[in-house]
């Protein structure tokens, strides 16, 4: 099973991107970040993937998230809603059988920091509610947060920058940690200290791999011990974020 996220910045700009991107990795789920678009302003044929059981929660110019679940994997059309913290589109979520998946983008926090510390916040409530009740969760997403320094390039390390301060850090690992979570790509990639999945579009930064990494599979824990793969790819696309894959040795209909 894939479960894939990827902040596009624009689909609009990025969805002939995204299609051949399906076309290739075949993700089983995808999650999408800031659309900065209504569902109305897209095409038809990329509002109904084909073969995808298709959500978008988008307004124009703005946020925005996608959730999109493959008919071969999961037949029965699932139920998507949002949580109660969703605030400018930010989280969808969808069940599928005994499994959880939410697409969520944290807001940057730059405009509205307390915004921000108040959206991780619910995150934690919302995971360590489904750990209590034995539920299975996957958060995919950017969640705007570099959880160690070593998530951050030597040359981006900066101790007063949104995204870094300890106080967002301590919050995240709240998240995982008090909701029974893994950090998928860092759990199979420990000591990987080139593994980014954003990139400040100067500089050439990107092509030189001094980026930060704020895009995230966190999954619970028994999910997490089947996971085989998690890594960046850097070379996809043209947003400023890489789209991030998960590969878990389970069938779908085993989650």
């Amino acid at each position: 099973m894939k479960i894939a996220t990827w902040n596009v910045n624009g689909i609009r700009a990025r969805q002939e991107q995204l299609r051949e991107w399906i076309a290739t990795e075949r993700p089983d789920v995808v999650c999408l970040q800031e659309l900065k678009a209504s569902p109305a302003q897209l095409p038809p044929e990329l509002c109904e993937l084909e073969g995808y059981w298709c959500y978008w929660h988008g307004e124009r110019a703005y946020s925005g998230v996608g959730l999109h679940i493959s008919k071969t994997a999961f037949p029965s059309q699932p139920e998507f809603r949002h949580p109660p913290f969703d605030f400018e589109n930010r989280a969808v979520m969808a069940q599928l059988g005994r499994l959880t998946v939410a697409s969520v983008y944290v807001p940057n926090g730059g405009k509205d920091f307390h915004a921000k510390m108040r959206f991780l916040e619910d995150m934690q409530r919302l995971a360590a509610g489904y750990l209590a009740e034995g539920k299975s969760l996957v958060i995919c997403g950017d969640l705007n947060v570099a959880r160690t320094e070593m998530d951050v390039h030597p040359k981006e390390r900066k101790p007063n920058a949104i995204g870094q301060l300890p106080e967002e850090r301590a919050l995240l690992e709240q998240v995982i940690g008090q909701g029974g979570l893994v950090d998928v790509g860092r759990s199979l990639d420990p000591d990987n200290d080139m593994l980014f999945t954003w990139w400040a579009p100067w500089r050439n930064l990107r092509q030189r791999n001094i980026g930060w990494r704020l895009d995230y599979v966190l999954a619970s824990e028994e999910l997490a011990k089947c996971a085989i793969s998690c890594p960046s790819f850097r070379e996809i696309g043209t947003s400023d974020h890489a789209p991030v894959v998960a590969t878990f040795d389970v069938k779908p209909q085993e989650v």
